[in-house]
Order: C-alpha cells, then sequence, then structure tokens
C-alpha cells in the first residue's frame, strides 16, 4: 500500500549509531506525502552521545517534520484515543525496547507510544539493532515475531566477528516493510 496521506508515527529508541542511517527514510517518507508523528524515547532524546548531541538530532527530526516530538509518557498515551497513527515504526528499536515490548513492559515514551498505537489494531513495524539480539533478546524477538500487528524490517548480523550476537535492520527496506505492513504482509525474507 502506498504510504501516501498515511499518518505514520516514527519511534527512535538508543540505538544511536543508526540514526544517520534512518534520518533520510523519514525525508524519503514525507517526499511521499506521509505525515510523520515524531517520537523519542528517555535516552534517545537526552543523551548525547559518541554519534552526535541529542540536540541536533532533536532539531533536525523537528525541522524535518515540523512537528515536536513526543518524548514523555503523558504526551505519548493519547496517541491511540487519538488516533494519530495509521501505522508506527520504532527505527532503531533497541534491545531495551525489544524486551519491554515484549513482556508488556511500558515505561518509556517509546513503548507508551507502541502500546497505545497498538489498540487500535494497527502495524507496529520493528527495526532491531542490538548487540545482543542472538542471545539474551533472541527470545523476545521471537515473542514479537509471532505477534499480531508486528512487523520487522529485514535485519542481519551486524558484524560476526567483533560482534556474533549482534543484529542490525537494513535501512533500504523501512519503507518497503511500511507498504506491506500496511497490507498486513511481512517483508520476506526477514534474515539477510
Amino acid at each position: 500500500m502506498d504510504v501516501k496521506g498515511k499518518k505514520i508515527g516514527f519511534v527512535f529508541t538508543g540505538s544511536f549509531c543508526t540514526f544517520k542511517k534512518v534520518i533520510p527514510k523519514m525525508k524519503e517518507l514525507i517526499k511521499k506525502e506521509a505525515e510523520i508523528v515524531p517520537v523519542m524515547s528517555f535516552n534517545s532524546y537526552n543523551l548525547d552521545t559518541k554519534f552526535g548531541k541529542a540536540s541536533d538530532f532533536i532539531n533536525e527530526i523537528e525541522t524535518i517534520t515540523n512537528k515536536q516530538i513526543i518524548h514523555t509518557i503523558p504526551d505519548a498515551e493519547p496517541i491511540g484515543p487519538k488516533g494519530l497513527t495509521d501505522i508506527m515504526i520504532i527505527a532503531p528499536c533497541s534491545g531495551n525496547t525489544i524486551s519491554k515490548l515484549a513482556c508488556d513492559i511500558i515505561d518509556t515514551p517509546a513503548t507508551m507510544a507502541a502500546k497505545s498505537h497498538l489498540r487500535n489494531n494497527r502495524p507496529l513495524v520493528i527495526a532491531p539493532s542490538t548487540n545482543n539480539a542472538l542471545s539474551g533478546n533472541a527470545e523476545n524477538i521471537g515473542k514479537l515475531l509471532n505477534r499480531k500487528n508486528y512487523y520487522f524490517v529485514p535485519f542481519r548480523q551486524d558484524n560476526p566477528i567483533t560482534k556474533p550476537r549482534s543484529v542490525v535492520f537494513d535501512a533500504d527496506y523501512i519503507i518497503k516493510t511500511i507498504e506491506y505492513a500496511l497490507d498486513g504482509e511481512q517483508i520476506s525474507p526477514i534474515l539477510l
């Protein structure tokens, strides 16, 4: 399904190394005439890292979307009741957020946004980026792969030699995964 006219919740969590791969996809979605509702987890909104300053990312995202970022739990809660999103993507989706979603722990703006969005039985796309995907978080990824309304951006091992348990999504598949998920389909293959 085409993304034109769709309201897309775009959630950032703490895998900061992928922000520069994700932001251009957000721009591309806007060029395709989608409306972006930006959301950031506590950490992605507040932490400066070697990958950039939080304030720079915030300014860039708010400029691109022409919207203030949702970055508190109370501001994320109305997403579902007000029908603010047709689809939501968490990109990047950290291992911490994957674990919380799998266990239904709602204690960040990211997890509240997802929970609130899912109450309307609409698709939630996960773009995993975590160093423990093939160890402690493998079970949680498996749980989400089997849940209704969850879809995954295809992913692969990040660096099998130096980080053998790490996976990262392929940003080139973000838009196509969203399009498939809007039709209720999981893009394949999931593992690249």
